[in-house]
């Protein structure tokens, strides 16, 4: 096992990992970034809503992000696997995976994020990121104006429709088969030009990651442009519940101020935090998340220094959601 302890090790190299690490790298804080790889929105041709970066590709933006963090000089970026972390005397012992040995820290941020479920309908794969999308805040101005299907069931499809009327008149709901939606959601839908169809889907028909039809299996042909669904994501790792962080019935970890779970030590940003699901709302909670670490090395190292004892300083927790 590397005998170095770091200050931090941040597990996630997307954009709320990379902002907590740049606010930790200006707190002269020795910084382990831990990156796999996978990010959420690697699909993505660009990533929207993100003021001075809007329509810059993801890939575009991540290297702006690890360039930013060169002249700090205590960070550093590693792409490894985290498979496993446990606490071991007011530290963490962080194991990576493919025999990558063992590292130690004393205070980790877990910034893994989610990964979407997508529909099981035919060809979905070659669409995705392209015009058929997960989140309309993200992508709903590039499809303004333009024939919109929602794929999903009961209050979660109710929802996406909804929402969706605020870019485009021409919605049609494909809630491939039964809809689950009470009377009154039908009604409220109808009443506001959204079309439902219960009709089992076959495929996807377009090319070129340009979507061109819903094809049905009845043989049905439905014209349309994009596709919006809203279906369950889970969290990328293990790693909260792991550690036993509390977590809220979907998946997501509980919080305090700055980040912090109810696990000293621990921080988490981004979305598997569960809030807006957006790249400036994941950013800023990294940074909000660094600010908590450095608070509480700072008073854990000026207490040790003022009585000699040591402690861990960490938010309170709260209360149940």
């Amino acid at each position: 096992m590397d005998t170095k302890v770091w200050d931090v090790i941040v597990v996630g190299g997307g954009p709320a990992g990379l902002s907590a690490a740049l606010v930790l790298g200006r707190c002269r804080r020795s910084v382990l970034v831990c990156d796999a790889g996978q990010y959420r929105n690697r699909h993505s041709h660009a990533m929207h809503g993100f003021l001075s970066r809007d329509g810059t590709a993801p890939n575009e933006f991540l290297r702006r992000a690890r360039k930013d963090l060169e002249p700090y000089t205590s960070v550093e970026l590693r792409s490894c696997t985290v498979a496993s972390v446990e606490p071991v005397e007011r530290r963490f012992r962080v194991t990576l995976a493919d025999a990558g040995g063992a590292l130690l820290c004393r205070k980790l941020l877990l910034a893994t994020g989610v990964v979407d479920e997508l529909p099981r309908v035919a060809r979905i794969e070659e669409f995705y990121g392209r015009t058929v999308h997960h989140c309309p805040y993200c992508d709903g101005w590039e499809a303004r104006n333009q024939p919109i299907a929602v794929y999903g069931r009961r209050n979660r499809a109710f929802e996406m429709s909804r929402a969706m009327t605020a870019w485009s008149d021409d919605i049609v709901l494909c809630t491939d088969g039964a809809s689950g939606l009470q009377v009154e959601q039908k009604r409220q839908l109808a009443r506001n030009g959204v079309r439902l169809i219960e009709d089992r889907i076959d495929h996807l028909d377009g090319h070129d990651g340009r979507l061109d039809a819903i094809v049905f299996t009845n043989g049905r042909r439905l014209p349309r442009r994009r596709l919006f669904f809203d279906l369950p994501s889970h969290a990328q790792a293990s790693l909260p519940r792991q550690l036993g962080c509390r977590l809220r019935r979907d998946g997501s970890v509980h919080c305090a101020s700055y980040e912090a779970t109810d696990v000293p030590g621990v921080f988490v940003a981004g979305n598997v935090a569960g809030d807006v699901q957006l790249v400036i709302f994941a950013a800023a909670e990294g940074a909000k998340a660094a600010f908590g670490i450095n608070r509480s090395l700072t008073r854990e190292d000026f207490e040790l220094n003022a009585t000699g004892r040591r402690v861990v300083e960490h938010p309170a927790p709260v209360a149940d959601d």
